[in-house]
């Protein structure tokens, strides 16, 4: 009866061993999903900043488009307002040419008739 005894304890001893390996190969299962868990936690978070990255850049890129018009718009006024300023001087030009012709013409009137 002993010996009997004595293996159905030996066997109980070797299921509960069986039973806590199983438990720790779980555990080990649940780790290993956890870590599964927070790398892809941690790619999504990678993903996400990189998509804020491209966001700024194309961002970036719009200010600088927009700096760039602004820019031309700006050196274009100043070439239109040069432009006006170079035909309102050709038009002073043109009438102060105007008054001294007739200013000649008139002299030349005024010693003919002497």
């Amino acid at each position: 009866m002993t010996g009997t005894y004595n293996e159905r304890e030996r066997e109980r001893e070797r299921e509960r061993e069986r039973e806590r390996e199983r438990e720790r190969e779980r555990e080990r299962e649940r780790e290993r999903e956890r870590e599964r868990e927070r790398q892809r936690d941690r790619e999504t978070e990678r993903e996400r900043d990189r998509e804020t990255e491209r966001q700024r850049e194309r961002q970036r890129e719009r200010e600088t488009d927009t700096e760039t018009e602004t820019e031309t718009e700006r050196e274009r006024e100043r070439e239109r307002e040069r432009e006006r300023e170079r035909e309102r001087e050709n038009g002073l030009e043109r009438r102060d040419e105007k008054r001294r012709d007739e200013m000649d013409r008139q002299t030349d009137r005024q010693t003919d008739s002497k």
